[in-house]
């Protein structure tokens, strides 16, 4: 059903997935992990940045609209934190695509039901 896209070189990566849905973290932790990858997941943007002041992480899966607080603003804040991370933003809503402050992520992907652009370009950032 789901093909692992890790690359025949093994490159495995640690995921920061960022979302205040409970099933989308499981979701993507349980196909990020099908994949070979380690992934975590927190449920705002504050843990995020508790948790990337404390581990290293490959990429990072962002959402925009959470409970509180905008992604973008997190978003940001990574960036200060750590402005080599590869940020992915992943929202339901195409609205911010024409925010400025969306060029700070290496991709903007929309939510949907089909996870393989997502996964996609996971695997393009751990071999860059």
């Amino acid at each position: 059903m789901w093909n692992c896209l890790v690359p025949k070189g093994g490159q495995v990566a640690k995921i920061l997935i960022v979302d205040d849905e409970e099933h989308i973290r499981r979701l993507y932790k349980e196909i990020l992990e099908r994949d070979q990858h380690r992934a975590d997941s927190v449920a705002s943007g504050k843990e995020a940045l508790e948790y990337l002041r404390q581990k290293r992480v490959d990429v990072i899966v962002l959402d925009i609209e959470m409970e509180g607080e905008s992604g973008l603003e997190v978003l940001k804040r990574i960036k200060e934190i750590n402005p080599d991370v590869p940020v992915i933003l992943n929202t339901a809503y195409s609205i911010y695509m024409s925010d400025f402050k969306t060029w700070l992520a290496e991709d903007y992907i929309v939510k949907s039901s089909d996870l393989q652009p997502l996964r996609d370009k996971i695997n393009q950032l751990v071999k860059a």
